[in-house]
């Protein structure tokens, strides 16, 4: 059985594991020294995130600290679902391997909850998916924080909510299980723009609301956004924005920018 092997090291984020741990630090940094936001932070738990997947120097502090705050729940297995951006196929795809890469160390596939998602939900494996950053950026945060925790790997491209949803709702009532949701919001506004673009997105989460969601949030990953959505309604869990942000916070570049967000379920 094969190992899912990085395709996006040294350009979404460090092939290095020394450069990774320097990077993670250099959040963490920046988080201390916010000493309220911190604290705050501190006190959540909850076993589902939406994180951003671009590149770490644009996206990376508002991906880390939904891995910080997730460290709180202490999962054994961590699925992570995001969109497709090379191929195109229908329906979603699972990776059926062995192990995952990372610089800092292969993480352990689930094989059991795998086959077990397979024959529940009907999911195939399309190898050519599997190279994808929306979910390969999450796993080096997921090595650091989580050492001994195993992944599964989920991409979707021509899907819908409802073939997701019953796939996240599934992995959470295992009770020791977390889900990530990976998505990136609009993408090459002006900072403004996407300011006015991205607060639709933000609200539409704050307010667990698939209408509002539908009102102009560009995010690419918006089937797994709704999704999640979903399940956290019917749940009843509580949803915090942890970190909002655009590319021009770091780049300097407000003529094209690209938002991101990390929010919390509880």
């Amino acid at each position: 059985m094969a190992d899912r092997t990085m395709s996006v090291a040294g350009s979404f984020y460090p092939a290095n594991e020394h450069e990774i741990l320097a990077m993670i630090e250099h959040f963490n940094t920046i988080l201390s020294s916010h000493p309220d936001a911190l604290h705050r932070f501190e006190l959540l738990k909850g076993n589902a995130i939406i994180v951003p997947h671009a590149g770490w120097i644009y996206s990376g502090f508002t991906a880390n600290i939904a891995f910080r705050i997730l460290k709180n729940t202490h999962p054994k297995t961590i699925v992570v679902i995001g969109p497709s951006h090379r191929v195109g196929f229908d329906g979603a795809s699972i990776a059926d391997i062995e192990s995952y890469q990372t610089p800092l160390g292969s993480l352990t596939i689930n094989r059991n909850l795998t086959k077990d998602l397979m024959q529940r939900f009907g999911l195939s494996y399309y190898p050519d998916a599997h190279h994808e950053h929306s979910t390969e950026v999450q796993m080096p945060f997921i090595k650091h924080y989580f050492p001994d925790v195993n992944v599964i790997e989920i991409v979707y491209a021509y899907s819908e909510p409802s073939q997701i949803e019953p796939i996240i709702a599934y992995c959470l009532n295992q009770g020791d299980v977390a889900v990530v949701i990976s998505t990136d919001l609009s993408h090459y506004y002006s900072l403004e723009q996407a300011n006015q673009i991205d607060e639709i997105c933000l609200e539409a989460i704050r307010d667990k609301s698939t209408v509002e969601l539908h009102q102009g949030c560009e995010a690419c990953g918006i089937i797994g956004v709704e999704a999640m959505l979903n399940v956290a309604k019917k749940k009843g869990l509580k949803s915090t924005i942890l970190d909002y942000r655009t590319s021009a916070d770091a780049s300097g570049d407000s003529a094209r920018v690209v938002g991101y967000v990390s929010a919390l379920f509880q």
